[in-house]
């Protein structure tokens, strides 16, 4: 493993990850595209979902030719459990058992307590909770005959900073944890690793449209014990080694990367 902290480009290299079949949710834009780029880096053979067809296709466009593997896109709905159970399997026979899984698909759409209704709560958990059971359950088989896998569900901050303008959201995020903890259990006799990632608040072009000015920004980052701007890669940084072998004794744990902001 070799990293020059000066270079522009990321340059740490895991050699566990070159042949490794990824699946990611949500990879067609924000941290998940980065996610999809520096796994191609990594000569790993990348499959994602996503329903911004637009950009994933332009990722993947942009992308094609220059690794050892084109990462592949499948539209997706993850509300869909059967659609999401079918991308699973399509990934698997185009590439072969998947050893890596990433639930990084959410939405934070914000919403005050007074104006949920029964059928927006179940919603909201069918995209930031449900998901992230189905594909841990579809994918662990194959990770058994590969003798192991890793497993990363990511999660959130927003929780643990009492946000109150999505609270089913935060429920669902909260919840991821506790969905990691008890599969790591149940999975571990299979060499099958889950951890929660936790990113801080990242400056992604969705965070910066919806929620973000400049003021915000500089507020959390004086919050933070590190006052810079988190960046995808910083969230990326710890995927890339919660997949590899290089982490291969650590499971059932939650990694916040927030520059110190809880």
């Amino acid at each position: 493993m070799e990293n020059d902290a000066s270079a522009t480009q990321k340059t740490t290299t895991y050699q566990s990850l070159a042949d490794k079949t990824v699946f990611i949710t949500g990879g067609g834009t924000g941290i998940g595209a980065v996610m999809v780029r520096r796994f191609c880096e990594q000569h790993a053979k990348v499959a994602f979902v996503d329903m911004a067809t637009t950009q994933s296709e332009a990722l993947c466009a942009d992308l094609k030719g220059h690794y050892r593997y084109d990462p592949v896109f499948i539209h997706c709905d993850i509300r869909d459990i059967d659609a999401l159970k079918a991308a699973i399997d399509s990934t698997q026979q185009h590439f072969g058992d998947i050893g890596v899984l990433i639930n990084n698909a959410a939405d934070d759409t914000r919403h005050e307590a007074e104006d949920v209704t029964e059928q927006y709560w179940d919603d909201r958990l069918a995209v930031n909770l449900r998901p992230s059971f189905f594909t841990a359950q579809s994918v662990v088989a194959q990770m058994q005959r590969l003798g192991g896998g890793s497993i990363i569900n990511v999660g959130s901050v927003s929780w643990r900073k009492k946000q109150t303008c999505m609270p089913a959201y935060t429920t669902a995020k909260a919840a991821i944890e506790g969905l990691s903890r008890s599969l790591a259990a149940t999975y571990g006799k299979y060499r099958v690793r889950v951890n929660t990632l936790i990113p801080g608040w990242v400056m992604t072009e969705r965070q910066m449209t919806h929620w973000l000015n400049p003021d915000i920004v500089k507020e959390v980052q004086q919050e933070q014990c590190i006052h810079e701007t988190l960046m995808p890669d910083d969230i990326v940084d710890a995927a890339l080694w919660l997949s590899s072998d290089d982490s291969k004794m650590m499971t059932a744990q939650t990694l916040i990367i927030d520059a110190g902001w809880v």
